[in-house]
């Protein structure tokens, strides 16, 4: 059993085609720009493997060529043991799995990892102390992680939330540029322009907004880093 917060069907952005989306309960991080709050405590379990994988196998139809689905949550490494058996029956049916994750799981990441097809890595932030006061935890998980990725090579894409004062410079960008340059199989990389619409969630929860009276970053001004990150 896992405790599954939602699935969304028909999803168009975390990975490609169309997508199954299942976002699991349950996180270690703390960061400061979560828009995920509800999902940050694992609550009671909730749904079986049969269950989900016959959830995901009635959208197979629509996955076509390159749909699929994507685990996501929360963190969906803390619910590895329910997710190897899982992917290994969906694997049985030829469907491609994407896995969204900030790589700060339960660790022997190694038996999961054969059945996944693309890991969207979510990048808090690539400098240890930044990295420790963004998320309230420290980055040698995220970096263990990264390092199995690497050494099984998978594919991979890159994704950094960007938030005014903290990851919206230049210098903060040519730094990321050089970060990622030393990280292969990367197939994609994405900006996510940091916004306020988590605030009223947070309310709701009587949770304190870390980042409150920090403006929401400019679409534009995000689309024209990610060019700068992507040029050759």
């Amino acid at each position: 059993m896992a405790s599954v917060n939602s699935i969304e069907t028909f999803g168009l952005v975390d990975g490609p085609g169309i997508r199954t989306v299942v976002f699991f309960n349950g996180c270690k991080l703390r960061c400061k720009f979560c828009h995920n709050p509800e999902m940050l405590k694992r609550l009671e379990d909730n749904t079986s493997i049969d269950e989900l994988y016959n959830k995901i196998l009635r959208s197979k139809p629509y996955f076509k060529n390159n749909g699929g689905v994507t685990f996501s949550g929360g963190e969906p490494l803390l619910h590895i043991d329910f997710l190897i058996p899982l992917c290994k029956k969906l694997k049985e049916d030829n469907i491609h799995i994407a896995l969204d994750t900030a790589g700060v799981g339960l660790g022997d990441y190694e038996e999961l990892l054969k059945y996944i097809d693309l890991v969207i890595l979510d990048v808090k932030d690539y400098r240890r102390d930044y990295y420790k006061d963004m998320t309230g935890h420290d980055i040698d998980d995220y970096n263990y992680f990264l390092s199995e990725v690497q050494r099984l090579n998978k594919k991979l894409w890159i994704r950094q939330v960007v938030t005014p004062g903290y990851t919206d410079s230049m210098e903060y960008m040519k730094g990321l540029k050089e970060y990622i340059s030393n990280i292969k199989n990367i197939e994609r990389i994405e900006l996510l322009p940091y916004h306020t619409m988590a605030i009223d969630k947070y309310k709701k929860l009587n949770m304190e907004y870390k980042l409150e009276g920090v403006p929401e970053m400019d679409k534009n001004k995000c689309e024209e880093l990610e060019k700068f990150l992507r040029q050759k």
